[in-house]
This record gives structure tokens, sequence and C-alpha cells, in this order.
């Protein structure tokens, strides 16, 4: 099940500005990963799941490793990265190797909400960098969903992909256990449609 897409940006306020001229709607401040020198804004696709938009955090400036989702290097916002939401994400992960493909190991992740709250989560590695149109699996164990908190709405309509060698992403998501549409291309991209009060925008 969908749990979230990833909008990385190298300028965040910059972002969540464009996003909410495009929309109508202002996302609403996520929370800080501390460490990882990122801090995020968030809008609700609707149900239990989210989009995040990510982009540097102006009180991390030193760190020890790039800042993830490729972050450093973009000159734009982009779509990188999308979650699958799991429960038991060890036994997910042993079962998609079994089938075929290695989502990579568990890490352990948090941030700090707005309001001081820590959130704690898991998540496999394979999926967290940009140019992999395969979703990297979440589980939030005793941890609030996101969603569970007010945020604005804006409906997804659609996620799909395109990438060089589609059928290689297909095999990789059949052994997750998760559908996407993917399409053939020059690279590896995500495009992701939305309601907004202004008709459809499309986040890629």
């Amino acid at each position: 099940m969908l749990d979230h897409l990833v909008l990385a940006c190298p300028d965040l306020a910059g972002a969540v500005a464009d996003f909410q001229r495009r929309t109508g709607v202002r996302p609403v401040v996520g929370g800080r990963h501390v460490g990882r020198g990122t801090v995020s804004h968030l809008v609700s696709l609707g149900g239990r799941a989210y989009l995040e938009i990510i982009g540097p955090d102006p009180e991390q400036c030193e760190l020890d490793q790039p800042r993830p989702f490729g972050i450093d290097t973009l000159d734009r916002p982009r779509l990188v990265a999308w979650a699958v939401r799991v429960k038991g994400i060890e036994d997910w992960a042993a079962r998609a190797r079994e089938h075929g493909f290695d989502p990579g190991p568990v890490q352990r992740m948090s941030r700090r909400t707005a309001d001081g709250e820590l959130l704690e989560w898991q998540v496999t590695s394979r999926g967290l960098n940009r140019g992999d149109l395969v979703p990297f699996l979440i589980d939030w164990g005793a941890t609030p969903h996101p969603t569970n908190r007010p945020l604005p709405v804006v409906p997804l309509i659609e996620l799909t992909g395109t990438h060089p060698e589609p059928e290689a992403v297909r095999v990789a998501l059949r052994a997750l256990g998760v559908e996407m549409k993917v399409f053939p291309g020059e690279r590896a991209a995500l495009t992701a449609s939305v309601s907004s009060r202004y008709g459809r925008v499309v986040l890629a």
C-alpha cells in the first residue's frame, strides 16, 4: 500500500511556495531529520498516503554524509522516490529476496515534528536514492502515522514511471508485491498527477 511520495528540492521554502501556487494548498511543516540535514513539509494524498516535500535544513549545516535523495545535486524540485507501507518489514524484505530482488538492509530513522514529538520508523535502503523507480519499504511500528495529524489534502490521481529497462523494474515490483505502471523511457523518472482546486497538476 502506498505510504508516501518524496518530492526533493534544493530550496524547501521555494518548493513549498511553488506547490501552493500550483495547487492552491500550502503544505504544513513535517519535521527535521536530525543528523541527515533535511526538513520536510507534508500534504495528504487522500486516505493514509501523503506527499513529503523535503529539502536542506538551514539549521543543520555541518554533516558527515550527503543529504538523502540526491538533494545536494538537485537544481529544481523533483519527484525522486516512493514508499510502500508494510508491517513486519524484515519478513517483507526476506520474501522479496526469495523472489529475486534485494531491497537492501533495514535502517532505523526518525524525525522531530514541529511540536517536538519524536517519530521513529524503519525503511529498506534500496529506493532511497534518486534514479531508482523501485519503492522503499517503510514500517512505522508503534509510531502514529503522519496522516493521523490534520493535513491539507491534494488527492492523488495516478503514479507512473519511465525507465530504459521497464521489465527489470516490473520484476522488482512483483517481488515486493506492489504495482505501478512503468513505461519505456530514456531515463528513470516518476510522475504523479494530483487533483487541485486549479485542476490536474503533474509532479515529476
